[in-house]
Order: structure tokens, then C-alpha cells, then sequence
């Protein structure tokens, strides 16, 4: 039964990935954290290993979310090349941010972003294009704070990538393709900072590398990278504005779930 659950968290997941440019890990967190609070594991360590676990799967959500928007021509791969420069630094730093702070403050975060995320969703707040693509070390820069919120939050950087390029006066597609693209270093970096900073944590149950638990990171990469090969075509074929506002209101209810 636990381990149907992570599929089906995966396949979710994997669609959120392609059709938003976002990692999924606004919904993997938070079932996570239920599901490892079910299971009796430390109060003080599950947060944290919601959290590694899952930019852990990002890292499988993303490969197919890339190659179908890449297929399309959409990313902007100089852009994605020296924000990397930057989330590799970023998401090391996040991994260590998050891990100084206590489980339930940690989750209280989280809760916050979620619902500052689902207020951006719901109405659509965007900021209005007026600036072109920054230079190198403006985009090393952007990639530097994307990597660092990513990794406390768990998440591919899709909600902080997304709304930066579209200021930056790049196309929405291209965006949501470029933010996909960029949710690789950021997985690949938080997650393996996360297993170095949790390995030797004795509160931590079987099967865990560091904060990454191995049995939820199979189930969830299982399904995710099939399901995010169908996000990333509907993305290209449908409006997205009732599937964002759906996602909005889920987003509330996980914030305000892990606030009280």
C-alpha cells in the first residue's frame, strides 16, 4: 500500500513537471511528510527527509520533462548553462540552510511558500515583461538564489524560474521549457548535499542514504519520468489556466495543513 502511494505521488508529480515547469515537489513534500509521520519516523528528521527524497526524484521527473521540450526546440540552453553556474553553488547552500533549522519550523516554511505560490497561481500574478535576458553573471546570480529556495523547499525551481524568465521578457513556452531544463542541477546538487548532511543522523529509519529514503524515491521515479513525457505535450497543446487554478487550491490546503 506505501508503495502504491509513492507511484501514484510519481505520476502526479511527473505531469506537474512537464505541464508547469515545476518539479512536483510542492505535492511530494508535503504527502511525504504525512506518509513518513504515519510510518512513526522522527519528528525531527522527517521534514528534512520529505524534503532530500524529494529532489532525489526531481532528478528522474526532469530527464523526460527536458527531452520532450527540447524535442520542440523550446529551451534556451545558454540561459540554463550559466544559471547552472549558479545552482550548483545555490542548492549546496540550501541543503545546509534547511538542515540547521528544526523539522516543524521547517515544515511551517514551507507552508508559507506554498500558499505565497498558490495566491501567485490563482491570479495569475506575473511580472510584466520590461527587461531583456541578463548577461552571465546576472543569470549566475539568478541561478545562485533559484538553487538556494529550490533546496530548503524541495521543489525543481520551477515557480522562481518561470516568473524570472517571463520578467526577462522570454516567451512563456520557452520559460516553462527552460525552467524544466534548469530543475536538473538543482535536483542533482540539493539532493546529493542532503544524503552528505543526513548520513551519519542516527534518527533515521532503513533504507535511507542521508536524508533520501529509498523506497518512497523508487516508487516516485517509477512513474514520474513516463508522466512527465505527457505534461510537457500538454503544455504545448492546452491553456493551463483551470489545471493552474486546481493546483492553486491543493497548494492553500497544503499550506495551511502544515501551518496549523
Amino acid at each position: 500500500m506505501e508503495f502504491l502511494l509513492y507511484l501514484l505521488l510519481g505520476g502526479f508529480a511527473g505531469v506537474l513537471a512537464g505541464l508547469f515547469g515545476v518539479g512536483g515537489g510542492m505535492i511530494i513534500v508535503p504527502v511525504l511528510v504525512l506518509s513518513f509521520t504515519a510510518h512513526g519516523f522522527s519528528d525531527q528528521v522527517l521534514t528534512h527527509l520529505a524534503v532530500g527524497t524529494s529532489l532525489a526524484s526531481i532528478v528522474f521527473t526532469s530527464i523526460n520533462s527536458i527531452l520532450a521540450h527540447h524535442r520542440r526546440g523550446a529551451v534556451r540552453w545558454p540561459i540554463v548553462l550559466w544559471m547552472t553556474v549558479g545552482i550548483l553553488f545555490g542548492a549546496a547552500l540550501g541543503s545546509l540552510t534547511a538542515a540547521a533549522i528544526q523539522g516543524p519550523l521547517l515544515q511551517k516554511i514551507i507552508g508559507v511558500f506554498a500558499i505565497l505560490m498558490a495566491i501567485q497561481m490563482l491570479f495569475d500574478f506575473k511580472p510584466r515583461a520590461s527587461r531583456g535576458v541578463p548577461g552571465k553573471p546576472g543569470l549566475t546570480v539568478a541561478g545562485v538564489v533559484v538553487g538556494w529556495a529550490s533546496a530548503i523547499f524541495g521543489i525543481g525551481g520551477g515557480s522562481l524560474t518561470v516568473p524570472f524568465l517571463s520578467w526577462r521578457s522570454v516567451p512563456m513556452q520557452q520559460a516553462v521549457a527552460t525552467s524544466a531544463a534548469c530543475g536538473l542541477p538543482i535536483a542533482i546538487s540539493g539532493a546529493l548535499s542532503f544524503m552528505l548532511v543526513g548520513w551519519n543522523d542516527p534518527r533515521l529509519p532503513e533504507w535511507s542514504f542521508g536524508y533520501v529514503y529509498l523506497p518512497a524515491l523508487v516508487g516516485i521515479a517509477i512513474t514520474s519520468m513516463f508522466f512527465a513525457r505527457i505534461g510537457a505535450n500538454l503544455a504545448h497543446r492546452l491553456s493551463a489556466r483551470v489545471l493552474r487554478r486546481l493546483f492553486a487550491l491543493l497548494l492553500v490546503s497544503v499550506g495551511i495543513n502544515f501551518l496549523v
